[in-house]
């Protein structure tokens, strides 16, 4: 069975950094992924990561700011956010790709991903 599981939202301030984490579990996988969903907004793509290899892709919301990574051993990943903003409040949620695109780009949306975890929540308060 397949479980992907995040952790490390919380209520943080304007500025602030956090580390979410997403530990995989059930079988491994060809890419990783972070979106996000605001109050009344889509889920959005935030970051992406090739297992093998280590290719990444940001949204142009947070390149700079989010850094994505993985710890192969552990099957998990990681992203690591800074100077966020009260625009960076949502529901982040982790999602597992079990197949192989050769075009990177392609983990940047949702229909490549086949498992999400359940989210956790970021609110960045000013």
């Amino acid at each position: 069975q397949v479980r992907l599981v995040e952790s490390g939202g919380g209520l943080v301030q304007v500025g602030d950094s956090l580390r979410l984490s997403c530990a995989a579990s059930g079988r491994t996988f060809n890419a990783m992924g972070w979106f996000r969903q605001a109050p009344g907004k889509e889920r959005e793509f935030v970051a992406s990561i090739r297992w093998s290899g280590g290719n990444t892709y940001y949204a142009d919301s947070v390149k700079g700011r989010f850094t994505i990574s993985r710890d192969n051993a552990k099957n998990t990943v990681f992203l690591e956010m800074n100077s966020l903003g009260p625009e960076d409040t949502a529901v982040y949620f982790c999602a597992a790709a079990r197949v192989y695109y050769s075009r990177g780009s392609s983990y940047t949306t949702e229909r490549a991903y086949d498992y999400w975890g359940q989210g956790t929540q970021v609110t960045v308060s000013s």
